[in-house]
C-alpha cells in the first residue's frame, strides 16, 4: 500500500512537472548593438517581462551591426533563428519575399497603430500588411565644432558644399592633427556618406527609368567634391580606414571641424565630451538649393517559424509602451517613433533633436527594392577606389552603375 502510494505520488509529480515545462515559453530575441547601452536595456526589459510572465524565459542576443545580416543569414539557413530580431528596414522586402517575416496585423488594433508616427511605421507595410515595427529612427545632420570655427575665423555655418570646402580648408590649416571635414570611407553607410553631396547636386539613387543614377553628372560632381577635399588635405588622412564611429571619435576629441551623422552623437557628446562646444545644422545644399538627409528606420520583426508568436507579441507590445520607448530612445539618442514619447520633455525640449526633426521633410530613404544591400556595396566599393586615387571618377561610377543595373534587372 505504501509503495503504491509512493508510485502514485511520483507519477503525479512527474505529470505536473511535464505540464509546467510544456506551458513554459522560451523567447529568443536578437538585437543590433547600437551602443554600450543596448544590451543592458534589453536585459532590463527581459527581466521585467519575465517577472510579469513567470512561465516565460527571454534570451537576449546582442550582435554588432557590421555582422548582423551575416549572423541572421547563417541562423536562418540552419533554422536556428530567434523569434524576434532587429533588422535594417531596407532588408525587410527580402525577408518578406522569402517568407521569413510574419505579418503582425492580427495582433494589432488601431490604438496600437496610433502610437506611431506614420512616416516611421509605413516603410514596414507591404501589400497592406505590417511586417515590422520601427524600433529605431533617425535622420542625418551636420555637426560642427564651434571652437575650431572661431579659431579659423569662420563666422557662419556653411550652407553649400562650396562653402563647406572653403571652411574645411581653413580649419585643416590649424594643425596637422586637425581635419576640416570628417569623411567616412569604411563599413556601414560608406555609400550613404557619398549620397549627401550626390543628392545636393540633384542626383537620384534610382532614376525614373528604373536604372542606377550613379552614371550621372550629379554623381560625378559629388565624387569630385569629396576627392578635392581629400587632395587638399581638408579631411583626415586615410579616409578609407575610417568608419562612422571612427570619425565620430575624432569629433569627440575636438579634431574634426565638421561631420555628418545621426542624432545619437549628441547623446555620446553629452556623456563622453561634455566640454566640447558644438552645433547641429542642415547638411549643405547644392548650387540649385537641393539637399537631402538620410532617413533611417530599423525594424523589429517576428519570424514566421516562431513557435511562440503570442508571447513574442506580448513582449513587443511592452517594448512599444511609452515608458520603455522613452527609455530606449533617450538612452540611444534616436528620434522618437511614438507620438507620446515625442511629447515628453526629454525630446520636446531638446534643441539638437529639433534640428533633426526639422530635416525630416527632406529625408530620403533607401529604396525598398530587392538586393539593396548588394547595390549599396557596389557604390561603397566605387567611391573607395575614387578616394584612394585608384580609379577615374567617371569610369568607376559608370562601372558601378552597370553592375547595379544588372542587379536591378534580375
Amino acid at each position: 500500500m505504501h509503495t503504491a502510494l509512493l508510485r502514485q505520488t511520483a507519477l503525479t509529480l512527474t505529470l505536473a512537472l511535464s505540464a509546467t515545462l510544456a506551458s513554459a515559453d522560451t523567447l529568443r530575441v536578437t538585437v543590433a548593438e547600437y551602443s554600450s547601452k543596448t544590451g543592458p536595456y534589453f536585459e532590463e526589459a527581459a527581466n521585467a517581462f519575465e517577472q510579469a510572465n513567470p512561465d516565460t524565459t527571454v534570451q537576449i542576443e546582442v550582435v554588432p551591426w557590421d555582422v548582423l545580416l551575416q549572423k541572421l543569414t547563417t541562423d536562418i539557413s540552419g533554422n536556428a533563428n530567434a523569434d524576434l530580431s532587429i533588422i535594417g528596414t531596407r532588408w525587410l522586402l527580402d525577408f518578406v519575399q522569402e517568407g521569413l517575416a510574419a505579418p503582425l496585423d492580427s495582433h494589432m488594433d488601431e490604438a496600437f497603430k496610433e502610437r506611431f508616427f506614420d512616416v516611421f511605421l509605413s516603410p514596414s507595410i507591404m501589400d497592406g500588411q505590417t511586417y515590422g515595427l520601427p524600433v529605431a529612427a533617425s535622420a542625418r545632420a551636420m555637426y560642427y565644432n564651434k571652437d575650431l570655427f572661431e579659431q579659423a575665423g569662420i563666422e557662419s555655418v556653411p550652407q553649400t558644399w562650396e562653402e563647406l570646402g572653403a571652411a574645411a580648408r581653413k580649419i585643416s590649416a590649424l594643425g596637422d592633427d586637425i581635419a576640416g571635414f570628417g569623411l567616412q570611407g569604411k563599413e556601414i553607410e560608406t555609400d550613404v556618406y557619398f549620397y549627401y553631396a550626390f543628392w545636393a547636386y540633384g542626383g537620384q539613387l534610382i532614376d525614373d527609368d528604373g536604372t542606377s543614377g550613379l552614371d550621372s553628372e550629379a554623381a560625378y560632381l559629388a565624387a569630385e567634391t569629396y576627392k578635392s577635399l581629400i587632395d587638399a588635405n581638408a579631411t583626415q588622412p586615410g579616409v578609407t580606414s575610417y568608419s562612422r564611429e571612427d570619425v565620430q571619435n575624432l569629433f569627440k576629441q575636438g579634431k574634426v571641424g565638421m561631420m555628418i551623422t545621426a542624432p545619437f552623437l549628441s547623446t555620446q557628446l553629452r556623456d563622453e565630451a561634455p566640454d566640447l562646444q558644438y552645433g547641429v545644422a542642415a547638411i549643405p545644399a547644392g548650387p540649385d538649393g537641393d539637399r537631402g538627409t538620410y532617413g533611417v528606420t530599423d525594424s523589429i520583426i517576428m519570424f514566421e517559424n516562431s513557435e511562440v508568436k503570442d508571447t513574442a507579441w506580448k513582449f513587443l507590445d511592452m517594448l512599444f509602451t511609452t515608458e520603455w520607448r522613452e527609455k530606449f530612445t533617450a538612452g540611444e539618442g534616436f528620434l522618437p517613433v511614438n507620438q507620446e514619447v515625442a511629447a515628453t520633455p526629454a525630446f520636446a525640449d531638446n534643441a539638437d533633436l529639433k534640428e533633426f526633426t526639422a530635416l525630416l521633410p527632406d529625408a530620403r530613404f533607401a529604396p525598398v527594392i530587392s538586393g539593396w544591400e548588394e547595390i549599396a556595396a557596389k557604390t561603397s566599393d566605387a567611391v573607395q577606389r575614387i578616394y584612394l586615387g585608384e580609379a577615374d571618377i567617371r569610369q568607376s561610377l559608370d562601372d558601378a552603375a552597370a553592375s547595379i543595373n544588372d542587379i536591378l534587372a534580375d
